[in-house]
């Protein structure tokens, strides 16, 4: 079975809680606080794998949730940090965004790393919260929770070259002759239900990837057949060998095959119709493709023209070489990750947004760097309290509450929790 789309769901681990505990040994006086810091949670990280095919194992499962990090412990004993979950992919996948459709990562190379979910932060142990006003601190940080979110695994083949064309034209055949590869090989359309790889080697040293892009029929790039499973496969392809059965036989016209399948790659990305192409007139053992082929040769004098015989062998071994050559010249195409997108639609610095508004005498402050400082805060404690407001105060919240107007006594909603307003 191939698979080569997936939507899965990965949680990274929470941070484990900061500990408020005190030093109590008998020859110890006044030993003051001495909680640990909790341990960071664990990130989900993928691995891009050149042993892979397919993504078939997240079909199945499609939650992923890092290990949390441990709460901090008396005795300044640090929380451990929570493993973090590797999730290997095929070489070739590109990471979405399900949400908004931005690559947040594009894996082409063997062992490459992208962390998809990082850990949430362990929480300060109330020893970090000492100083010299505040002696016995009590309280302490609450860990931070994990990112967590939907992505998109996209597989896009990484090959070389690429054979596309009609089903039943021979590309399968032509594949397993130039190359090891085994493909399934039969009289009918859609043979081929998934791309086949192979490396054909042309020397010591010397060796590019081909591929068998199936399912392309008219009205492949608007779900017609098994095309627009399989045509953002062709995105990867430095060069395609272009496929026509020049024998015609089905009562097919060779010359209008060849515009609908090149009119498939434009419907599907204007991308695709820049990429270089050779035509391969195959079948050309059958007499029918002695008659056809002046009629295309005139058709096509703007393109490169190899006539072949897959079934008997004729004029492979210089379509080989003669793809690779071509595929020298070829400049590298590199496709980059808009690092600075993602940066923005990621920026950390957007969940330390704290939010002020009014509704008419009632007044707001969220935020999930509030809620951290709420779930840290020990109300019944006055430093604890003071440590709060201080934090309200330096964060510029106070001030926002002035500037729309709060006065004495008016009712302050901080996540959830009621204060009245003292200026």
């Amino acid at each position: 079975m191939f698979v080569d789309i997936a939507k899965i769901n990965v949680k990274a681990g929470k941070g484990g809680n900061g500990s408020v505990a005190f030093r109590r040994e008998k020859y110890v006086p006044l030993g003051g606080p001495a909680g640990g810091d909790g341990g960071d949670g664990g990130s989900i990280i993928l691995v891009a794998d050149e042993g892979l095919r397919t993504l078939m194992d997240f079909r199945y499962k499609r939650h992923y949730q890092a290990e949390n990090g441990e709460d901090g412990r008396g005795k300044k004993q640090y929380g451990s940090d929570g493993k973090d979950m590797y999730l290997r992919v095929p070489t070739g996948t590109l990471v979405k965004d399900e949400e908004t459709g931005i690559v947040l990562a594009d894996l082409k190379v063997d062992g490459q790393e992208y962390v998809c979910a990082r850990g949430g932060r362990g929480g300060k142990g109330n020893v970090k919260f000492k100083n010299s006003i505040r002696r016995t601190p009590r309280f302490a940080e609450p860990g931070t929770k994990g990112e967590e979110r939907e992505v998109l695994l996209e597989l896009k083949l990484i090959a070389d070259v690429g054979l596309v064309g009609f089903p039943n034209v021979g590309k399968s055949t032509i594949l397993a002759s130039v190359t090891s590869a085994k493909p399934k090989i039969a009289n009918y359309h859609f043979t081929t239900l998934k791309p086949n790889l192979g490396v054909v080697m042309i020397g010591e040293g010397h060796s590019y990837v081909l591929a068998d892009i199936p399912g392309l029929i008219e009205g492949a790039s608007e779900g017609a057949g098994l095309g627009l499973e399989f045509l953002r496969h062709v995105e990867r392809t430095k060069l395609l060998l272009h496929v026509i059965d020049a024998s015609g036989q089905e009562d097919r016209d060779p010359v209008e095959d060849f515009y609908k399948i090149n009119e498939e790659l434009k419907n599907y990305s204007e991308k695709l119709t820049k990429k270089e192409q050779i035509i391969v007139l195959n079948k050309m053992d059958l007499p029918q493709s002695l008659e056809n082929v002046e009629k295309i040769k005139k058709e096509f004098i703007d393109y490169e023209i190899i006539e072949v015989s897959a079934a008997t062998g004729e004029g492979l071994d210089f379509l080989k070489k003669r793809a690779y050559e071509r595929l020298l010249e070829i400049e590298e195409e590199i496709e980059f990750v808009d690092e600075v997108q993602v940066e923005q639609f990621f920026d950390r610095k957007e969940r330390d947004t704290i939010v002020v508004s009014r509704e008419e005498d009632y007044f707001l402050a969220e935020g999930e760097f509030l809620e951290r400082l709420v779930a840290s805060t020990n109300f019944d404690d006055f430093e604890s309290f003071s440590y709060f407001q201080k934090v309200l105060i330096d964060k510029g919240v106070i001030e926002k509450l002035r500037e729309l107007g709060a006065k004495e006594g008016d009712l302050i909603s901080v996540c959830g929790i009621e204060f009245d307003f003292v200026d």
